[in-house]
Protein backbone atom coordinates (compact mmCIF):
# COMPACT_ATOMS: atom_id res chain seq x y z
CA UNK A 1 0.00 0.00 0.00
CA UNK A 2 0.87 3.44 -0.50
CA UNK A 3 1.66 6.04 2.12
CA UNK A 4 0.06 9.26 1.91
CA UNK A 5 -0.50 12.73 3.91
CA UNK A 6 -3.24 13.63 6.75
CA UNK A 7 -2.22 17.35 6.58
CA UNK A 8 -1.19 19.81 3.64
CA UNK A 9 0.78 22.18 5.63
CA UNK A 10 -1.58 25.13 4.44
CA UNK A 11 -4.58 24.33 6.19
CA UNK A 12 -7.16 22.13 8.18
CA UNK A 13 -8.35 20.17 4.77
CA UNK A 14 -9.72 16.79 5.25
CA UNK A 15 -9.65 17.03 9.47
CA UNK A 16 -12.76 18.63 11.47
CA UNK A 17 -13.22 19.09 15.44
CA UNK A 18 -14.42 16.37 17.76
CA UNK A 19 -14.38 16.09 21.70
CA UNK A 20 -13.90 12.61 23.18
CA UNK A 21 -17.34 11.51 22.69
CA UNK A 22 -17.61 7.61 22.52
CA UNK A 23 -17.93 6.94 18.80
CA UNK A 24 -21.29 4.59 19.16
CA UNK A 25 -23.33 6.99 20.76
CA UNK A 26 -22.79 9.55 18.32
CA UNK A 27 -23.31 8.12 15.43
CA UNK A 28 -26.84 7.28 17.58
CA UNK A 29 -28.01 10.59 18.35
CA UNK A 30 -30.02 12.09 16.33
CA UNK A 31 -28.92 13.71 13.33
CA UNK A 32 -29.70 17.38 14.11
CA UNK A 33 -28.06 17.05 17.91
CA UNK A 34 -25.11 15.88 16.30
CA UNK A 35 -24.24 18.50 13.87
CA UNK A 36 -25.48 21.05 16.87
CA UNK A 37 -22.21 19.51 19.01
CA UNK A 38 -20.15 19.03 16.02
CA UNK A 39 -20.64 22.48 14.79
CA UNK A 40 -20.13 23.68 18.68
CA UNK A 41 -16.63 21.57 17.90
CA UNK A 42 -15.55 23.52 15.03
CA UNK A 43 -16.03 27.21 16.30
CA UNK A 44 -13.49 25.99 19.36
CA UNK A 45 -11.19 24.33 16.78
CA UNK A 46 -11.23 27.24 14.53
CA UNK A 47 -10.50 29.67 17.97
CA UNK A 48 -7.59 27.17 19.33
CA UNK A 49 -5.95 25.34 16.29
CA UNK A 50 -4.15 26.95 13.43
CA UNK A 51 -1.23 26.30 10.83
CA UNK A 52 2.04 27.78 11.15
CA UNK A 53 5.15 27.29 8.90
CA UNK A 54 3.63 23.70 7.81
CA UNK A 55 2.99 22.96 11.53
CA UNK A 56 -0.60 22.14 13.35
CA UNK A 57 -0.66 24.38 16.43
CA UNK A 58 -2.95 24.02 19.37
CA UNK A 59 -2.68 25.79 22.64
CA UNK A 60 -3.85 23.47 24.63
CA UNK A 61 -7.62 24.34 24.61
CA UNK A 62 -10.30 23.06 22.17
CA UNK A 63 -11.72 20.09 20.85
CA UNK A 64 -9.45 17.17 19.04
CA UNK A 65 -8.58 17.63 15.82
CA UNK A 66 -10.13 14.34 14.01
CA UNK A 67 -9.80 13.64 10.40
CA UNK A 68 -12.56 13.71 8.33
CA UNK A 69 -11.68 9.55 7.27
CA UNK A 70 -12.55 6.76 9.12
CA UNK A 71 -9.18 4.24 9.25
CA UNK A 72 -8.80 0.48 10.35
CA UNK A 73 -5.97 -1.73 9.96
CA UNK A 74 -3.16 0.94 9.50
CA UNK A 75 0.37 2.72 10.04
CA UNK A 76 0.29 6.01 11.32
CA UNK A 77 3.78 8.81 11.71
CA UNK A 78 3.93 11.81 13.01
CA UNK A 79 6.01 14.27 14.33
CA UNK A 80 5.15 16.23 17.46
CA UNK A 81 6.78 19.12 20.09
CA UNK A 82 5.27 20.08 22.94
CA UNK A 83 5.81 21.93 26.28
CA UNK A 84 6.17 21.66 29.92
CA UNK A 85 3.26 20.79 32.14
CA UNK A 86 1.41 19.78 28.86
CA UNK A 87 -0.46 16.48 28.26
CA UNK A 88 -1.80 15.37 25.19
CA UNK A 89 -2.24 12.11 23.24
CA UNK A 90 -3.13 10.50 19.66
CA UNK A 91 -6.49 8.45 19.79
CA UNK A 92 -6.77 5.34 17.33
CA UNK A 93 -10.40 4.64 15.93
CA UNK A 94 -11.33 7.98 18.43
CA UNK A 95 -10.67 5.74 21.42
CA UNK A 96 -7.75 6.86 23.95
CA UNK A 97 -4.81 6.94 23.56
CA UNK A 98 -1.48 6.46 22.66
CA UNK A 99 -0.60 9.05 25.58
CA UNK A 100 2.12 12.35 25.25
CA UNK A 101 2.79 13.88 28.33
CA UNK A 102 5.64 15.91 30.23
CA UNK A 103 7.86 13.58 31.38
CA UNK A 104 9.41 15.29 34.33
CA UNK A 105 9.08 15.19 38.07
CA UNK A 106 8.65 19.33 37.40
CA UNK A 107 5.33 18.45 35.37
CA UNK A 108 3.86 16.79 38.65
CA UNK A 109 2.43 13.76 36.79
CA UNK A 110 4.53 10.62 37.72
CA UNK A 111 2.43 9.73 40.88
CA UNK A 112 -0.12 8.71 36.90
CA UNK A 113 3.52 7.36 35.36
CA UNK A 114 4.77 10.02 33.40
CA UNK A 115 8.20 9.36 34.76
CA UNK A 116 7.60 6.16 32.33
CA UNK A 117 7.24 8.69 29.22
CA UNK A 118 5.23 9.02 26.39
CA UNK A 119 4.12 6.29 24.11
CA UNK A 120 2.42 3.82 26.09
CA UNK A 121 -1.57 2.94 26.17
CA UNK A 122 -2.13 4.98 29.58
CA UNK A 123 -6.32 4.16 29.38
CA UNK A 124 -5.38 0.17 29.69
CA UNK A 125 -6.38 -1.09 32.89
CA UNK A 126 -6.01 -4.85 32.21
CA UNK A 127 -3.16 -5.17 29.43
CA UNK A 128 -0.07 -3.28 29.01
CA UNK A 129 0.26 0.54 29.66
CA UNK A 130 3.33 2.21 30.00
CA UNK A 131 6.53 2.08 27.46
CA UNK A 132 9.38 0.08 28.96
CA UNK A 133 11.67 3.04 29.70
CA UNK A 134 10.76 7.10 28.65
CA UNK A 135 12.27 7.54 24.96
CA UNK A 136 11.10 11.63 25.28
CA UNK A 137 13.56 14.39 23.59
CA UNK A 138 13.64 17.47 25.85
CA UNK A 139 11.19 19.98 25.25
CA UNK A 140 11.56 22.31 23.00
CA UNK A 141 12.77 19.43 20.45
CA UNK A 142 10.53 16.91 18.10
CA UNK A 143 9.83 13.51 18.59
CA UNK A 144 8.86 10.87 15.86
CA UNK A 145 6.20 8.66 16.59
CA UNK A 146 5.37 5.64 14.50
CA UNK A 147 1.68 3.62 15.70
CA UNK A 148 0.36 0.50 13.98
CA UNK A 149 -2.50 -0.60 14.95
CA UNK A 150 -4.01 -4.35 13.31
CA UNK A 151 -7.39 -5.40 14.97
CA UNK A 152 -7.34 -3.35 18.49
CA UNK A 153 -3.04 -4.33 18.52
CA UNK A 154 -0.81 -1.82 18.62
CA UNK A 155 2.70 -1.40 17.46
CA UNK A 156 4.16 2.43 18.93
CA UNK A 157 7.52 3.36 18.59
CA UNK A 158 8.80 7.03 19.74
CA UNK A 159 12.16 8.56 18.37
CA UNK A 160 12.54 4.76 16.96
CA UNK A 161 12.53 2.78 20.37
CA UNK A 162 9.66 0.49 20.87
CA UNK A 163 6.83 1.47 23.21
CA UNK A 164 4.26 -0.48 22.17
CA UNK A 165 4.90 -3.91 21.01
CA UNK A 166 1.33 -5.30 19.67
CA UNK A 167 -0.58 -4.81 22.75
CA UNK A 168 -3.93 -5.10 23.43
CA UNK A 169 -5.44 -1.66 23.16
CA UNK A 170 -8.61 -1.78 25.33
CA UNK A 171 -11.75 -0.20 24.31
CA UNK A 172 -12.16 2.82 27.02
CA UNK A 173 -15.75 3.07 25.96
CA UNK A 174 -16.86 -0.63 26.95
CA UNK A 175 -14.39 -2.76 27.99
CA UNK A 176 -16.38 -5.71 27.52
CA UNK A 177 -16.00 -5.12 23.47
CA UNK A 178 -12.81 -5.01 20.72
CA UNK A 179 -12.26 -1.46 19.66
CA UNK A 180 -14.30 -0.28 16.77
CA UNK A 181 -13.10 -2.00 13.84
CA UNK A 182 -12.63 1.97 12.38
CA UNK A 183 -12.55 5.20 13.06
CA UNK A 184 -10.58 8.26 12.80
CA UNK A 185 -7.52 9.63 14.25
CA UNK A 186 -7.72 12.39 16.56
CA UNK A 187 -5.47 15.00 18.37
CA UNK A 188 -5.77 15.49 21.82
CA UNK A 189 -5.61 18.90 23.63
CA UNK A 190 -4.90 19.21 26.73
CA UNK A 191 -3.28 21.72 29.26
CA UNK A 192 -0.25 23.32 26.90
CA UNK A 193 0.83 24.04 23.51
CA UNK A 194 1.41 21.35 21.28
CA UNK A 195 2.52 20.74 17.92
CA UNK A 196 2.65 18.37 15.30
CA UNK A 197 3.76 17.89 11.68
CA UNK A 198 4.39 15.13 9.06
CA UNK A 199 1.83 13.46 9.70
CA UNK A 200 1.18 10.20 7.28
CA UNK A 201 -0.80 6.70 6.94
CA UNK A 202 -0.47 4.01 5.45
CA UNK A 203 -3.56 1.89 5.24
CA UNK A 204 -2.98 -2.19 4.89
CA UNK A 205 -4.79 -4.28 3.43
CA UNK A 206 -5.93 -7.85 4.69
CA UNK A 207 -3.14 -9.44 3.15
CA UNK A 208 -0.58 -7.23 5.03
CA UNK A 209 -2.08 -7.27 7.97
CA UNK A 210 -2.76 -10.88 7.98
CA UNK A 211 1.00 -11.53 7.67
CA UNK A 212 2.10 -9.19 10.03
CA UNK A 213 -0.01 -10.72 12.68
CA UNK A 214 1.76 -14.17 12.15
CA UNK A 215 5.17 -12.60 12.53
CA UNK A 216 5.13 -12.35 15.39
CA UNK A 217 7.33 -15.17 17.52
CA UNK A 218 7.29 -16.90 13.98
CA UNK A 219 9.68 -19.74 14.40
CA UNK A 220 8.23 -20.65 17.11
CA UNK A 221 5.43 -22.07 15.40
CA UNK A 222 6.42 -24.94 13.34
CA UNK A 223 4.78 -25.64 10.09
CA UNK A 224 1.74 -28.21 10.04
CA UNK A 225 1.19 -28.13 6.39
CA UNK A 226 3.90 -28.35 3.86
CA UNK A 227 1.53 -26.69 1.42
CA UNK A 228 2.13 -29.58 -0.95
CA UNK A 229 0.72 -33.02 0.24
CA UNK A 230 -0.90 -34.17 3.11
CA UNK A 231 1.61 -35.65 4.72
CA UNK A 232 0.81 -35.73 8.33
CA UNK A 233 -2.53 -35.45 7.97
CA UNK A 234 -5.05 -38.35 8.03
CA UNK A 235 -8.57 -39.17 7.84
CA UNK A 236 -10.81 -38.00 4.76
CA UNK A 237 -8.28 -36.54 2.86
CA UNK A 238 -9.90 -37.27 -0.44
CA UNK A 239 -12.61 -35.19 -0.10
CA UNK A 240 -9.98 -32.27 0.49
CA UNK A 241 -7.87 -30.91 -2.07
CA UNK A 242 -4.86 -28.60 -2.67
CA UNK A 243 -5.49 -25.60 -4.56
CA UNK A 244 -2.47 -23.04 -4.53
CA UNK A 245 -1.05 -24.23 -1.01
CA UNK A 246 -3.99 -24.24 0.51
CA UNK A 247 -6.12 -27.14 1.87
CA UNK A 248 -9.96 -26.86 0.86
CA UNK A 249 -12.76 -28.90 1.27
CA UNK A 250 -14.32 -30.04 -2.01
CA UNK A 251 -17.81 -28.80 -2.96
CA UNK A 252 -20.01 -31.31 -1.97
CA UNK A 253 -17.68 -33.12 0.02
CA UNK A 254 -17.14 -33.50 4.11
CA UNK A 255 -15.66 -35.08 6.33
CA UNK A 256 -12.29 -34.70 8.88
CA UNK A 257 -9.15 -33.99 7.78
CA UNK A 258 -6.74 -34.11 10.95
CA UNK A 259 -3.03 -34.36 12.27
CA UNK A 260 -1.33 -37.31 12.72
CA UNK A 261 0.57 -35.94 15.75
CA UNK A 262 -1.47 -35.42 19.15
CA UNK A 263 -1.35 -31.74 20.91
CA UNK A 264 -1.89 -31.48 24.96
CA UNK A 265 -1.55 -27.46 25.35
CA UNK A 266 -1.20 -25.52 21.85
CA UNK A 267 -1.54 -22.33 19.83
CA UNK A 268 -2.50 -22.49 16.19
CA UNK A 269 -1.98 -19.78 13.67
CA UNK A 270 -4.13 -20.40 10.39
CA UNK A 271 -4.89 -18.07 7.07
CA UNK A 272 -8.87 -18.66 6.07
CA UNK A 273 -11.08 -18.21 3.90
CA UNK A 274 -14.82 -18.93 3.24
CA UNK A 275 -17.42 -19.02 0.57
CA UNK A 276 -20.57 -17.35 0.66
CA UNK A 277 -22.52 -19.23 3.28
CA UNK A 278 -19.65 -21.68 3.93
CA UNK A 279 -19.11 -23.97 6.82
CA UNK A 280 -16.29 -25.95 8.64
CA UNK A 281 -14.84 -26.03 11.53
CA UNK A 282 -11.63 -26.85 13.79
CA UNK A 283 -11.26 -29.68 15.75
CA UNK A 284 -9.67 -29.14 18.63
CA UNK A 285 -8.30 -32.00 20.97
CA UNK A 286 -10.14 -34.82 18.71
CA UNK A 287 -10.01 -38.32 19.75
CA UNK A 288 -10.06 -39.44 16.23
CA UNK A 289 -12.91 -40.91 15.90
CA UNK A 290 -16.40 -39.76 15.61
CA UNK A 291 -17.64 -36.68 15.15
CA UNK A 292 -15.11 -33.39 16.38
CA UNK A 293 -18.10 -31.75 17.93
CA UNK A 294 -18.89 -34.51 20.18
CA UNK A 295 -15.52 -36.69 20.75
CA UNK A 296 -13.43 -33.11 21.03
CA UNK A 297 -15.33 -30.09 20.50
CA UNK A 298 -15.13 -28.03 17.43
CA UNK A 299 -14.71 -24.25 16.82
CA UNK A 300 -16.54 -23.16 14.14
CA UNK A 301 -15.60 -21.68 10.73
CA UNK A 302 -18.32 -19.86 9.45
CA UNK A 303 -19.78 -16.90 7.27
CA UNK A 304 -21.81 -15.15 9.74
CA UNK A 305 -23.13 -12.70 6.79
CA UNK A 306 -25.01 -15.62 5.21
CA UNK A 307 -28.58 -15.39 5.08
CA UNK A 308 -29.60 -19.04 5.81
CA UNK A 309 -27.49 -18.90 9.02
CA UNK A 310 -29.39 -15.98 10.53
CA UNK A 311 -31.62 -17.46 13.06
CA UNK A 312 -28.85 -20.28 14.46
CA UNK A 313 -27.92 -20.25 18.11
CA UNK A 314 -25.70 -17.79 19.08
CA UNK A 315 -23.11 -20.77 19.89
CA UNK A 316 -23.14 -22.08 16.62
CA UNK A 317 -21.18 -18.76 14.61
CA UNK A 318 -17.74 -18.42 13.85
CA UNK A 319 -15.05 -18.57 16.26
CA UNK A 320 -17.75 -20.42 18.81
CA UNK A 321 -17.03 -23.44 20.76
CA UNK A 322 -19.72 -25.38 19.67
CA UNK A 323 -22.76 -26.28 21.60
CA UNK A 324 -20.81 -24.25 24.83
CA UNK A 325 -19.57 -20.91 24.26
CA UNK A 326 -20.56 -17.83 21.54
CA UNK A 327 -18.19 -15.67 20.19
CA UNK A 328 -18.39 -11.96 19.29
CA UNK A 329 -19.41 -10.92 15.83
CA UNK A 330 -18.28 -8.75 13.35
CA UNK A 331 -14.81 -8.98 13.08
CA UNK A 332 -14.40 -11.48 9.88
CA UNK A 333 -13.07 -10.14 6.82
CA UNK A 334 -15.36 -9.66 3.65
CA UNK A 335 -16.37 -13.05 2.11
CA UNK A 336 -13.33 -14.00 -0.43
CA UNK A 337 -10.81 -12.47 1.78
CA UNK A 338 -8.46 -14.21 3.23
CA UNK A 339 -8.43 -13.76 7.22
CA UNK A 340 -6.22 -14.84 10.31
CA UNK A 341 -6.91 -16.43 13.07
CA UNK A 342 -5.00 -17.60 16.45
CA UNK A 343 -6.47 -20.20 18.30
CA UNK A 344 -4.62 -21.06 21.79
CA UNK A 345 -5.73 -23.95 24.57
CA UNK A 346 -4.45 -24.42 27.76
CA UNK A 347 -6.33 -26.84 30.11
CA UNK A 348 -9.36 -26.27 29.43
CA UNK A 349 -9.35 -22.50 28.36
CA UNK A 350 -9.51 -21.97 25.13
CA UNK A 351 -9.09 -18.27 23.54
CA UNK A 352 -9.60 -17.65 19.83
CA UNK A 353 -8.09 -14.03 18.12
CA UNK A 354 -9.86 -13.46 14.57
CA UNK A 355 -7.45 -10.79 12.38
CA UNK A 356 -6.04 -9.15 15.58
CA UNK A 357 -9.17 -8.94 17.69
CA UNK A 358 -10.33 -11.77 20.80
CA UNK A 359 -13.77 -12.79 20.03
CA UNK A 360 -13.71 -15.66 22.25
CA UNK A 361 -12.27 -16.43 25.87
CA UNK A 362 -13.69 -19.30 28.00
CA UNK A 363 -12.84 -21.84 30.11
CA UNK A 364 -14.75 -25.48 29.02
CA UNK A 365 -14.73 -26.28 32.25
CA UNK A 366 -16.75 -24.20 33.90
CA UNK A 367 -19.60 -24.36 31.18
CA UNK A 368 -22.13 -27.20 30.80
CA UNK A 369 -22.67 -28.40 26.54
CA UNK A 370 -25.51 -28.07 24.90
CA UNK A 371 -24.77 -31.03 23.30
CA UNK A 372 -25.89 -34.37 23.79
CA UNK A 373 -23.09 -37.15 24.18
CA UNK A 374 -20.62 -34.81 24.31
CA UNK A 375 -17.82 -36.91 25.45
CA UNK A 376 -14.77 -35.09 24.28
CA UNK A 377 -15.89 -31.89 25.70
CA UNK A 378 -12.97 -32.15 28.89
CA UNK A 379 -10.32 -34.22 26.61
CA UNK A 380 -6.86 -32.95 27.90
CA UNK A 381 -5.10 -33.96 24.32
CA UNK A 382 -5.93 -34.74 21.18
CA UNK A 383 -5.61 -34.21 17.51
CA UNK A 384 -6.26 -31.00 15.68
CA UNK A 385 -7.90 -30.90 12.20
CA UNK A 386 -11.10 -29.69 9.70
CA UNK A 387 -14.43 -30.54 10.30
CA UNK A 388 -15.81 -30.11 6.96
CA UNK A 389 -19.81 -29.46 5.64
CA UNK A 390 -19.60 -29.56 2.04
CA UNK A 391 -18.67 -25.96 1.15
CA UNK A 392 -14.88 -25.14 -0.48
CA UNK A 393 -13.49 -23.44 2.69
CA UNK A 394 -9.74 -23.07 2.34
CA UNK A 395 -7.06 -23.37 5.14
CA UNK A 396 -3.08 -22.12 4.63
CA UNK A 397 -0.15 -21.17 6.69
CA UNK A 398 -0.76 -23.39 9.11
CA UNK A 399 1.54 -23.42 12.03
CA UNK A 400 1.33 -25.02 15.65
CA UNK A 401 3.64 -24.14 18.59
CA UNK A 402 3.23 -26.94 21.85
CA UNK A 403 3.11 -24.71 24.79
Amino acid sequence: MVERSLFNGKDLSGWHGQRQFDPVKLAAMPADKRAKLLAEDAATVAKHWSVENGELVNDGHGAFLTTDKDYGDAVFWLEYKTVAKADSGIYLRATPQIQIWDYTEAGGKWKLGADKGSGGLWNNKVHERFPPACYDKPFGEWNRMSIMIIGDRVWASLNNRVTANGVRMENFWDRSKPLPKTGPLQLQTHGGEIRFRRLKVMELSAQEANQHLGSSDFYSYMPAFNGQTFQGWQGATKNYEIVNGAIRCKRGKGGNLFTDEVYRDFSVRLWFKVPAGGNNGLAMRYSGKGDPAYTGFELQVLDNTAAKYAKLKDYQYHGSAYGMAPALRGYQRPVGEWNFQEVTMIGSHVTVELNGYRILDADLSDLKSNLKNHTGKDNRTGHFGFCGHGDAVSFRNIRIRRL
